[in-house]
């Protein structure tokens, strides 16, 4: 009865699986238990069969993209990091390496140097000439403190043109983007909804390039990636027509913020330039004070041709705010300062990399910062 008793209490409540090709072991109670074990292994390491459900839960699409959101801040890298490998930063960096003495022949390189980098004769020339006085004056003690002084004047020409932008009234804000071909205008104004939503806006995008190949996807792929709705009518639709039915579509849902993309065009293309014009006018017909920001898009490597494109883009669409794009990497940089002295124009954001986050509000002292040392050998 003991034994019985005992054998009864350690059976398995449940039959341990018996492989097929080995018949044998079913009669060998010690044999079914090594079967069990090996069946439970199994169970862990060998992974479920392809129609087998997953056994987490399912995470909202929303939850993964806050983690890859909450992801990318850490990688964020400084201004310094990002504009040291411009051209213009390569090229002051070395020249106060090469030449630490303070002479003449330091200032002569300096305007060669700041010529190279586009920012311009005049203004090259104007800025290497105050310094050159103000060293015959005996201002400076050694070349460091000379460029201490270029770093300030540097700044001092930039920060008139450092105005955030500010998107808070009215409602809808709408941003009209402009610029010539290549500049990065869609991948901007992917950027721009990012950085408004996670400010807790609600943003809504419009499709204005209807001429380019796939544009309109590609805002719309923006648009999925930010959560946000885009208006768009495809390829070849008109462009004013589209912004219309979007401003009409951000007004009746209470939308904060509208960012409307164009179509690139070459400024000396006159009849696209005037298409510009046409969709500003249609605008109007809803909201007298639309556009609310007319932003164009300059790629920091075009150099002084910049200056056209703007002059042009301004009498056409009433230009209101730059943002200057791929200003890492080979960016020779200078243009900015060119931009700046010619035309005043707030400069709102520049593209300092790929990811969204590299989109920065414009900061004169840490763009400097980012192109000059902060003292010879540094």
């Amino acid at each position: 009865m003991l034994k019985f008793w005992k054998k009864k209490t350690t059976e398995p409540t449940t039959e341990s699986p018996v492989p097929e090709d080995r018949p044998d072991l079913a009669a060998d109670p010690a044999s079914t238990e090594a079967c069990a074990g090996i069946s439970e292994a199994l169970a862990e390491t060998v992974p479920p069969e392809p129609g087998a459900p997953e056994i987490e839960p399912e995470v909202e699409e929303s939850v993964v993209v806050e983690a890859a959101r909450d992801a990318e801040q850490p990688v964020r890298r400084g201004w310094r990091e990002r504009l040291s490998g411009s051209g213009f930063a390569k090229s002051l960096t070395t020249l106060f390496v090469r030449h630490p003495k303070l002479d003449d022949d330091l200032l002569d390189e300096l305007e060669t140097a700041l010529i190279t980098a586009d920012v311009g004769v005049e203004a090259s020339t104007r800025l290497v000439e105050e310094l050159r006085k103000r060293m015959h004056k005996r201002e400076f003690a050694d070349a460091g403190v000379l460029l201490t002084a270029l770093r300030a004047e540097l700044v001092a020409l930039l920060k008139p043109v450092e105005q955030p932008l500010d998107v808070a009234t009215p409602s809808p804000f709408v941003i009209l983007t402009v610029g010539i071909n290549g500049v990065g205008k869609t991948t901007t104004i992917g950027k721009l909804a990012r950085r408004y939503v996670d400010e807790g806006r609600n943003v809504m995008l419009a499709a204005g390039d209807t001429f380019r190949a796939a544009a309109v996807e590609q805002l719309k792929t923006w648009g999925e990636r930010n959560k946000v709705p885009v208006v768009s009518q495809g390829q070849d639709a008109d462009s004013a027509s589209v912004i219309f039915d979007a401003l009409q579509a951000a007004r009746s849902r209470g939308t904060q913020v509208l960012i409307a993309d164009t179509a690139g065009r070459l400024h000396t293309q006159s009849g696209l330039m005037d298409e510009l014009g046409k969709i500003v006018r249609v605008m109007k017909k809803l909201d007298a004070s639309a556009p609310h920001e007319v932003l164009m898009v300059i790629d920091g490597t075009t150099g002084q041709n910049a200056i056209s494109q703007l002059r042009q883009f301004r009498d056409t669409a009433g230009v209101t705010g730059l943002v200057v794009t791929k200003l890492d990497g080979t960016a020779k940089g200078g243009v900015m300062f060119a931009l700046a002295r010619e035309f005043g124009l707030p400069i709102r954001y520049v593209g300092l990399g790929e990811t969204a986050t590299d989109l920065r509000v414009f900061d004169a002292e840490a763009f400097v910062d980012g192109l000059l040392p902060a003292s010879i050998g540094s």
